[in-house]
């Protein structure tokens, strides 16, 4: 669709990802609890925990080079273990393919240390889930970037508005493809660092939109609602049919969010599905989606998170077994 528009999308995908002194076989024989982080504690940006790290970091940048998934950066998160990498900008096509890449190739390189590298949006209670955020900007065929107005607040061009308003209003509506599984939902939850609602903001990180203003280089925003177990290309592909279909309709956003959106009430039409099978039921009633999806996909697509719902919904857990076993 872009290319109809006569637009170039470029993307940027980074990603949050704990990284385990485990290995398949222990994970198993542990029953996946008691897992060991490789590092202890909360070093978010840490220069000790990077520097004690430094081969793997090496190893890790280096794949990225001679695989053709370049990191911008790499740095310790908050969290035990916790690692966030910054994939390079590239065509929209591209770095989905870069994020595929690196999300499988990481895995593989854990491995071979011994390690195992985790992609779920969320593994414990204790912690803040695992982010996957798509970074996006549009140019024109004289490559210009169309989000940037020198001559407009915070250089937000007409263009911008646009895009920014149909992610916000079809975020809801394409939830189940950026936040796929039955354990995303675990990590959208208030007071855990991540969006519960369909809001935006200038370069304000508790908004599920932060618009990042710079030049016809750097104007962009970011789509800060993605979880690392997200598929790359359905992610990226929901984030930019969004924005397209709102430039293509002339949408406008609701009023930008200054301060901590958390924290504040938002109109419900803002609110988003709390359940996949909420999501996917939003996804197969969305005209939008059929729209930029065609109907065979969203069908199918739905159908299948619909599946994992019910697969779910077939075991009980160790909170309800802890819960009513002796008390109900």
């Amino acid at each position: 669709m872009a290319d109809n528009m006569g637009l170039n999308a470029k993307a940027a995908l980074e990603y949050e990802f704990f990284m385990f002194k485990e290995t398949p076989e222990s994970v198993r024989q542990k029953g996946y609890r008691n897992l060991e982080p490789l590092t202890p504690d909360w070093f978010g940006y840490s220069v000790l925990r990077n520097s004690v790290h430094a081969e793997l970091y090496h190893q890790i940048m280096g794949l990225g080079e001679s695989m053709d998934f370049p990191l911008e950066g790499i740095h310790t998160e908050t969290g035990p273990g916790v690692i966030e990498a910054a994939i390079a900008v590239d065509d929209a096509e591209s770095a989905a393919d870069k994020g595929a890449l690196f999300k499988t190739f990481m895995k593989v390189l854990a491995q071979r240390n011994n390690l195992m590298a985790t992609f779920m949006a969320k593994w414990s209670n204790k912690y803040p889930g695992q982010s996957g955020h798509i970074h996006i900007s549009l140019y024109d065929g004289q490559g210009n970037n169309v989000f940037f107005d020198p001559g407009q607040e915070h250089n937000i061009s007409q263009a911008q508005r646009h895009f920014i308003a149909g992610q916000q209003q079809l975020m809801p509506e394409f939830l189940a493809m950026l936040a796929p599984t039955v354990n995303s939902y675990s990590r959208l939850i208030p007071g855990f660092w991540a969006p519960t609602e369909a809001t935006w903001g200038v370069e304000n990180r508790t908004t599920a939109l932060r618009v990042i203003p710079g030049s016809n280089k750097s104007q962009r925003v970011e789509y800060r609602l993605g979880s690392a177990d997200a598929n790359p290309y359905l992610a990226l592909a929901a984030a930019l049919a969004a924005g397209l279909y709102g430039i293509k309709h002339q949408l406008e956003p609701a009023a930008e969010v200054q301060g901590n959106a958390y924290a504040l009430q938002h109109p419900e039409h803002l609110q988003l599905p709390r359940t996949l099978w909420e999501s996917a039921q939003r996804l197969k009633q969305s005209e939008a989606a059929r729209e930029m999806f065609g109907n065979d996909f969203v069908e199918h697509f739905a159908a299948t998170r619909e599946w994992e719902e019910r697969e779910f919904r077939k075991h009980i857990t160790d909170w309800e077994m802890d819960r009513y076993f002796e008390i109900i």
